[in-house]
Protein backbone atom coordinates (compact mmCIF):
# COMPACT_ATOMS: atom_id res chain seq x y z
CA UNK A 1 0.00 0.00 0.00
CA UNK A 2 1.66 3.71 -0.85
CA UNK A 3 0.85 6.33 1.46
CA UNK A 4 1.04 10.43 1.42
CA UNK A 5 2.09 12.27 4.56
CA UNK A 6 0.48 15.75 5.18
CA UNK A 7 1.97 17.69 8.00
CA UNK A 8 0.63 20.99 8.96
CA UNK A 9 2.83 23.51 10.56
CA UNK A 10 2.30 27.09 11.90
CA UNK A 11 3.99 30.20 10.87
CA UNK A 12 7.70 29.69 11.62
CA UNK A 13 7.66 33.42 13.41
CA UNK A 14 4.77 32.97 15.47
CA UNK A 15 4.88 28.77 16.08
CA UNK A 16 5.30 27.88 19.51
CA UNK A 17 4.39 31.46 21.35
CA UNK A 18 4.34 29.53 24.78
CA UNK A 19 8.17 28.95 24.64
CA UNK A 20 8.56 33.10 24.52
CA UNK A 21 9.62 33.69 28.22
CA UNK A 22 12.46 31.48 27.27
CA UNK A 23 13.09 31.41 23.51
CA UNK A 24 13.41 34.70 22.14
CA UNK A 25 11.82 35.34 18.54
CA UNK A 26 14.70 34.25 16.86
CA UNK A 27 15.31 31.21 18.86
CA UNK A 28 11.73 30.08 18.05
CA UNK A 29 11.80 30.75 14.78
CA UNK A 30 15.13 28.62 14.49
CA UNK A 31 14.06 25.71 15.99
CA UNK A 32 10.57 25.68 13.98
CA UNK A 33 12.80 25.06 11.02
CA UNK A 34 14.80 22.67 12.44
CA UNK A 35 11.13 20.68 13.36
CA UNK A 36 10.00 20.73 10.29
CA UNK A 37 13.28 19.83 8.32
CA UNK A 38 13.41 17.01 10.84
CA UNK A 39 10.05 15.98 10.67
CA UNK A 40 9.94 16.38 6.73
CA UNK A 41 13.58 14.19 6.81
CA UNK A 42 12.50 11.38 8.81
CA UNK A 43 8.94 11.26 6.53
CA UNK A 44 11.04 10.93 3.48
CA UNK A 45 13.21 7.74 4.36
CA UNK A 46 9.57 5.95 4.61
CA UNK A 47 9.29 3.90 1.44
CA UNK A 48 5.56 3.36 1.53
CA UNK A 49 5.34 7.09 1.35
CA UNK A 50 5.16 7.79 -1.53
CA UNK A 51 4.52 12.45 -1.56
CA UNK A 52 4.31 14.65 1.22
CA UNK A 53 2.14 17.70 1.78
CA UNK A 54 2.54 20.52 3.59
CA UNK A 55 0.05 22.82 4.63
CA UNK A 56 0.60 26.14 5.99
CA UNK A 57 -0.59 29.97 5.97
CA UNK A 58 3.63 30.55 5.77
CA UNK A 59 5.36 31.30 2.63
CA UNK A 60 8.21 31.11 4.30
CA UNK A 61 7.29 27.43 5.70
CA UNK A 62 6.55 26.36 2.70
CA UNK A 63 9.28 27.41 0.65
CA UNK A 64 11.38 25.24 3.48
CA UNK A 65 9.28 22.25 2.54
CA UNK A 66 10.46 22.20 -1.23
CA UNK A 67 13.60 22.46 -0.88
CA UNK A 68 13.18 19.06 1.48
CA UNK A 69 11.11 17.83 -1.81
CA UNK A 70 7.59 18.29 -0.19
CA UNK A 71 4.33 19.07 -1.89
CA UNK A 72 2.88 22.53 -0.76
CA UNK A 73 -0.37 23.61 -0.09
CA UNK A 74 -1.14 27.40 1.32
CA UNK A 75 -3.93 27.60 3.75
CA UNK A 76 -7.24 30.15 2.63
CA UNK A 77 -7.83 32.86 5.59
CA UNK A 78 -9.42 30.65 7.94
CA UNK A 79 -7.47 29.62 11.52
CA UNK A 80 -8.79 26.10 11.70
CA UNK A 81 -6.35 22.87 11.45
CA UNK A 82 -9.34 20.72 11.11
CA UNK A 83 -10.63 22.52 7.78
CA UNK A 84 -6.90 22.92 6.46
CA UNK A 85 -6.66 18.90 7.10
CA UNK A 86 -9.95 18.48 4.92
CA UNK A 87 -8.60 20.19 2.22
CA UNK A 88 -5.38 18.93 1.81
CA UNK A 89 -7.07 15.41 2.64
CA UNK A 90 -8.97 16.19 -1.08
CA UNK A 91 -5.99 16.96 -2.73
CA UNK A 92 -4.64 13.80 -1.35
CA UNK A 93 -7.70 11.46 -2.84
CA UNK A 94 -7.07 12.98 -6.41
CA UNK A 95 -4.07 10.51 -6.26
CA UNK A 96 -5.49 7.20 -5.61
CA UNK A 97 -3.79 6.90 -2.29
CA UNK A 98 -4.21 3.86 0.20
CA UNK A 99 -3.80 5.84 3.51
CA UNK A 100 -2.94 9.10 4.70
CA UNK A 101 -0.57 9.75 7.91
CA UNK A 102 -1.30 13.39 9.60
CA UNK A 103 2.09 14.32 11.14
CA UNK A 104 2.57 17.58 12.81
CA UNK A 105 6.19 18.90 12.65
CA UNK A 106 7.10 19.40 16.86
CA UNK A 107 8.07 15.68 17.51
CA UNK A 108 11.32 16.21 17.94
CA UNK A 109 12.17 13.01 19.04
CA UNK A 110 10.82 11.20 16.02
CA UNK A 111 12.74 8.08 14.07
CA UNK A 112 11.95 6.38 11.18
CA UNK A 113 12.20 2.92 12.98
CA UNK A 114 8.73 5.11 14.91
CA UNK A 115 7.03 5.65 11.79
CA UNK A 116 7.67 1.95 10.16
CA UNK A 117 5.97 0.78 13.59
CA UNK A 118 3.14 2.77 13.39
CA UNK A 119 3.07 2.14 9.74
CA UNK A 120 2.81 -2.03 10.78
CA UNK A 121 -0.12 -1.21 12.59
CA UNK A 122 -1.58 -0.35 9.05
CA UNK A 123 -3.69 -3.61 8.27
CA UNK A 124 -6.87 -5.05 6.85
CA UNK A 125 -8.54 -1.84 5.99
CA UNK A 126 -10.37 -0.23 6.87
CA UNK A 127 -8.03 1.11 9.68
CA UNK A 128 -7.08 3.93 12.10
CA UNK A 129 -3.93 4.14 13.63
CA UNK A 130 -3.76 7.19 16.53
CA UNK A 131 -0.46 7.50 18.81
CA UNK A 132 -1.75 10.02 21.73
CA UNK A 133 0.02 12.85 23.12
CA UNK A 134 2.00 11.83 26.44
CA UNK A 135 -0.92 13.22 28.59
CA UNK A 136 -2.96 11.09 26.82
CA UNK A 137 -5.36 14.09 25.63
CA UNK A 138 -4.42 14.90 22.35
CA UNK A 139 -3.47 13.24 18.93
CA UNK A 140 0.26 13.87 17.73
CA UNK A 141 -0.18 11.40 14.93
CA UNK A 142 -2.73 10.21 13.29
CA UNK A 143 -3.31 7.36 10.03
CA UNK A 144 -6.29 7.19 8.50
CA UNK A 145 -7.32 4.36 5.45
CA UNK A 146 -8.48 4.61 2.93
CA UNK A 147 -8.34 8.72 3.29
CA UNK A 148 -11.26 10.95 4.25
CA UNK A 149 -12.78 7.67 6.61
CA UNK A 150 -13.48 9.78 9.46
CA UNK A 151 -13.23 13.93 10.05
CA UNK A 152 -10.39 15.16 11.43
CA UNK A 153 -10.94 16.69 15.48
CA UNK A 154 -8.05 18.07 16.31
CA UNK A 155 -7.78 20.33 19.69
CA UNK A 156 -7.98 19.32 23.40
CA UNK A 157 -9.24 15.98 23.77
CA UNK A 158 -8.92 15.35 20.32
CA UNK A 159 -7.15 11.71 20.95
CA UNK A 160 -10.26 10.27 22.48
CA UNK A 161 -12.23 12.08 19.64
CA UNK A 162 -10.63 10.04 16.75
CA UNK A 163 -11.01 6.85 18.45
CA UNK A 164 -14.89 7.44 19.22
CA UNK A 165 -14.96 8.22 15.14
CA UNK A 166 -12.97 5.50 14.08
CA UNK A 167 -15.24 3.36 15.88
CA UNK A 168 -18.61 4.59 14.85
CA UNK A 169 -16.70 4.37 11.23
CA UNK A 170 -16.68 0.71 11.93
CA UNK A 171 -12.56 0.71 11.35
CA UNK A 172 -10.60 -0.96 13.26
CA UNK A 173 -8.26 0.92 15.94
CA UNK A 174 -4.96 0.96 16.64
CA UNK A 175 -3.51 2.86 19.13
CA UNK A 176 0.71 3.50 18.86
CA UNK A 177 1.90 4.58 21.80
CA UNK A 178 5.61 5.49 21.79
CA UNK A 179 7.44 7.91 23.90
CA UNK A 180 8.89 9.78 20.93
CA UNK A 181 5.47 10.00 19.36
CA UNK A 182 4.38 11.32 22.57
CA UNK A 183 6.73 14.61 23.29
CA UNK A 184 5.67 17.56 21.20
CA UNK A 185 6.96 20.61 22.26
CA UNK A 186 4.38 23.31 23.41
CA UNK A 187 5.99 24.59 26.67
CA UNK A 188 9.15 24.84 28.82
CA UNK A 189 8.38 21.68 30.08
CA UNK A 190 8.65 19.69 26.79
CA UNK A 191 11.76 21.46 26.10
CA UNK A 192 13.20 19.96 29.52
CA UNK A 193 11.86 16.30 28.44
CA UNK A 194 13.71 16.36 25.24
CA UNK A 195 17.04 17.64 26.36
CA UNK A 196 16.65 14.42 29.41
CA UNK A 197 15.68 12.07 26.87
CA UNK A 198 18.60 12.83 23.69
CA UNK A 199 21.09 13.61 26.73
CA UNK A 200 19.79 9.47 27.87
CA UNK A 201 20.17 8.43 24.66
CA UNK A 202 23.92 10.12 24.19
CA UNK A 203 24.68 8.18 27.41
CA UNK A 204 23.24 4.90 26.36
CA UNK A 205 25.58 5.28 23.21
CA UNK A 206 28.39 5.65 25.61
CA UNK A 207 27.55 2.93 27.01
CA UNK A 208 27.41 0.58 23.91
CA UNK A 209 30.80 1.54 22.90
Amino acid sequence: MTFWAIVPVKPLRRGKSRLAGILSESERTDLNKHLLSHTLDTIKSIPEIEQILVVSRDPAALALARSHGARTLLEDGLLNLNVALTRATIVVQEFATHGVLIMPADLPLITPEDLKLMMERVKDPPVVVVAPDRRGEGTNALIICPPGLIEYDFGVGSFERHCDRARKAGARLEICELSSLALDVDIPEDLELVSFELDKGYETEKIDE
